[in-house]
């Protein structure tokens, strides 16, 4: 579980029955919906919500490295790995209690959307400089 200590939002998800597919496995699809979950715990951390510009999903991967059943109970740890004009590059590890063992990472572009003319923007310099924040918070420097 030291793999975490690098990541200064860990979100907490409890594995339903639901989340399971015909095959008695979490659905591939659930994965997105965890890490959609941490990343909005990261940026409440933000405020983001609060301020006047939108965030959209442009891109995002998962690599499964082992199934994962109920019940089980799992640690998605986020972080932005990568700050770009318009974009940053966030990065997730899905870290199965029941296994003791990472069960699969995933990554996911943002970009910043202005509300009025919903194109891409600048990310504003205060958000900027709060994830630079809570990523030193952790000893984690961006690239």
């Amino acid at each position: 579980m030291d793999e975490l200590l690098n990541y200064p939002v860990i979100y907490e998800q409890t594995v339903a029955w639901g989340d399971m597919d015909a095959f008695g496995h979490v659905n591939n699809v659930i994965y997105y919906r965890y890490m959609e979950s941490a990343r909005i715990a990261y940026f409440d951390q933000l405020n983001i919500f609060t301020q006047n510009i939108y965030t959209v999903v442009s891109s995002n991967q998962c690599q499964y490295l082992k199934p994962v059943f109920y019940p089980d109970r799992l640690k998605i740890a986020a972080r932005v790995d990568e700050i770009r004009n318009s974009a940053m590059r966030m990065h997730y590890i899905l870290w199965s209690e029941k296994q003791n063992a990472i069960v699969a990472t995933g990554d996911a572009v943002i970009v910043f959307v202005d509300p009025v003319e919903m194109k891409k923007t600048l990310i504003p310099i205060d958000i900027k400089e709060m994830i630079l924040s809570l990523e030193q918070s952790v000893n984690h420097e961006l690239s």
